[in-house]
């Protein structure tokens, strides 16, 4: 987890040399993708000494079918219930905004529909889940990598509807040591969000 930490303070120092201002005039998506490219290439330093072992202790494998779908579908049931008893996020109109522009909708589904997903789970319930079970259990790992993931959305109202879901993507991970039902949730959860933000008047 340190090495983790440290590649991400390297890579992103050695992005704002190299741009500098830029950084700063990017369009929202283009630095969103740079800040997950960013992420995923400090995943990669974090587990290569790993060698074999990261596999599975990323929680790398398969998983029987029913834990993928009823946790997809469990997961939008969840996600619908809390939008609508919770606070207004003012992230998600952002986000409104963003995929409602001229040809941002495939580039809006690629990038928070399917690479963010992947990265915020291989982060959060790959490497921070795998390190704290390591050495606490799967209790603490749990509870911890569902409350991080859930503070990375810094938005407080954002926090607020963030955390159930973090814990049903924790509990997936834990009930079945696998990544891959959390990830597909956290996809399908992400992609349905895009595609009504782009076309419903939530």
């Amino acid at each position: 987890m340190f090495l983790f930490v440290a590649a991400l303070a390297a890579f992103g120092l050695i992005l704002r040399l190299l741009l500098g201002p830029e950084l700063l005039e990017m369009g929202p998506l283009a630095l969103m993708g740079v800040v997950y490219a960013i992420l995923l290439c400090s995943v990669l330093v974090a587990v290569v000494p790993l060698g074999r072992r990261a596999l599975p202790a990323m929680g790398i494998c398969g998983a029987g079918w029913k834990p993928i779908v009823l946790g997809s579908v469990g997961t939008l049931v969840l996600s619908v219930a809390v939008s609508r008893i919770g606070p207004e996020v003012k992230g998600m109109q952002a986000v409104e905004e963003l995929v409602r522009q001229p040809d941002a909708l495939v580039p809006s589904l690629l990038l928070l529909g399917g690479l963010a997903p992947i990265v915020e789970e291989l982060v959060f319930r790959g490497l921070l889940y795998g390190w704290i079970a390591g050495r606490w259990g799967t209790r603490w790992a749990w509870l911890v990598s569902s409350i991080a993931f859930a503070v990375a959305h810094y938005e407080p109202a954002h926090i607020m509807l963030v955390l159930p879901l973090g814990l049903l993507f924790g509990y997936l991970r834990r009930r079945t040591d696998s990544l891959l039902p959390s990830t597909v949730a956290h996809i399908f959860n992400n992609s349905f969000a895009v595609a009504a933000a782009a076309y419903l008047d939530m």
